[in-house]
């Protein structure tokens, strides 16, 4: 038994532990040889690590507690969201009346008719789409000129008034024609395809039959139009035939009384074929002058002077002469060679320039009648119409207002003013 000592150094404690027994020398010398080598491979390790820094670590956060601008934030969240969205779909739910929305669509059609010889060389008649009348009829559906006319004829400001627990989508009946327009514009919307032409109105009201009215009145009111542009551009493409044909009219029909009245002055149908037969009269006259003339030289040549034979044929010639003196002087050609004022000839000059005035008037007559034909054909080849390819529908079900859509708006836009506010706030008690 071994001996050690005990805690003070002042006396032996016999020791329990047995001796270790006997190990051979080879044992023990591959064991420290071991213990040798983990000791260099520790000692080396610790040499090639990095130096280790010590990091001092603060100490833990105290828990966190609500304060006042917590609370602030919370129930600005509530005043600027939550109530906001709650009115919102209390009214939108037990409030706002329902809309009904009818649809009708149409196009403007311009046909232009090709002429009768057009089909021999296989061309047919054409048609497309006006875009011009289709901007025109775009504005016109949304003018206050359409929204007086439907007033007048259903009502309009009695039919959008039809919710009077609905202020804000029901229309106020103290407004005016602006403000039924304004409120036009937002229940009765006009979709417009300038490509195709195409034009798709949609027309809101608290009733389904009042939707379709509307639609069906503003189609109408659309036809109208129309029609009333094709007589504006018909009248258009013959006012100016039709004043040319006025004006050829008027000159012809003053010719003719300037040629009536100078028949009743004269009492002369045509002085041209009285003149023939006064010329006639003349000529058989001088006929005669000439036989009896020769008769005298030869009454004169066998028959002694005072032959009573002499004093007849004397009294012929001059007889002859008297009538040829006097027939000239109707033709308007006297004997001595000047013109008598009044005679034939003033006539056939008188009538001859009346005669070239109707001639000329017939044939300006004639060319503005045919010019006057066919602007009248060309305008009628060119026709407006106005081809709706979806009929004014019956609503069956509210489309309006949409609730969801409006909620989800106000509550983004709630979300969106409170989230601006809290930060302009934050950032000014920041720079305190």
């Amino acid at each position: 038994m071994e001996t050690t000592k005990g805690p003070g150094g002042d006396g032996a404690v016999p020791s329990l532990t047995a001796p270790p027994p006997e190990e051979d020398s080879a044992a023990i010398l591959r064991r420290a040889r071991r213990r040798q080598a983990i000791q260099r491979r520790q000692n080396n390790a610790l040499q090639s690590a990095p130096a280790v820094r010590l990091i001092e670590v603060p100490a833990p956060a105290r828990a966190a507690r609500l304060r006042w601008r917590h609370w602030s934030l919370v129930g600005s969240f509530a005043v600027l969201v939550l109530l906001p969205a709650a009115l919102a779909a209390w009214y939108l739910w037990t409030r706002a009346a329902d809309q009904y929305a009818s649809t009708v669509g149409f196009t403007v059609r311009t046909e232009e008719a090709s002429p009768a010889f057009a089909f021999l060389g296989g061309l047919g008649d054409l048609s497309g789409a006006s875009s011009s009348d289709t901007d025109i009829l775009y504005k016109y559906i949304q003018s206050q000129e359409l929204v007086r006319q439907i007033d007048s004829q259903l009502g309009l400001r009695h039919r959008f008034a039809g919710a009077p627990d609905d202020p804000i989508f029901a229309l106020s009946p103290a407004g005016g024609i602006e403000a039924l327009t304004r409120y036009w514009s937002r229940m009765v919307r006009v979709d417009y395809d300038p490509t195709a032409g195409l034009i798709e109105v949609e027309a809101r009201a608290f009733t389904p039959g009042d939707a379709q009215m509307i639609a069906q009145a503003i189609f109408a009111a659309s036809n109208r139009m129309i029609n009333r542009l094709s007589d504006i551009a018909r009248a258009d493409t013959t006012r100016h035939a039709q004043q040319d044909l006025d004006d050829a009219t008027a000159r012809l029909r003053e010719a003719r009384e300037a040629v009536t009245a100078f028949r009743n002055r004269t009492q002369v149908v045509d002085p041209g074929i009285d003149i023939q037969g006064q010329m006639g009269l003349l000529t058989s006259l001088q006929a005669q002058q000439a036989e009896t003339l020769i008769e005298f030289d030869l009454l004169r040549g066998s028959t002694r002077a005072g032959d009573p034979r002499i004093a007849q044929a004397e009294r012929k010639i001059a007889v002859i002469n008297a009538r040829i003196e006097e027939e000239r002087r109707k033709i308007g050609a006297a004997a001595d060679g000047q013109d008598s004022a009044g005679g034939y000839a003033d006539l056939v000059g008188t009538y001859e320039r009346l005669s070239v005035d109707r001639e000329f008037s017939e044939t300006a007559y004639l060319a503005a009648r045919a010019s006057f034909d066919t602007a009248v054909a060309e305008a009628r080849r060119q026709s407006r119409y106005l081809a709706a390819y979806m009929s004014p529908t019956l609503p069956e079900t509210p489309l309006y207002p949409r609730r969801v859509s409006i909620l989800l708006i106000l509550v983004a836009l709630s979300v969106g003013i409170w989230s601006i506010l809290a930060l302009v706030a934050y950032s000014l008690r920041d720079r305190r």
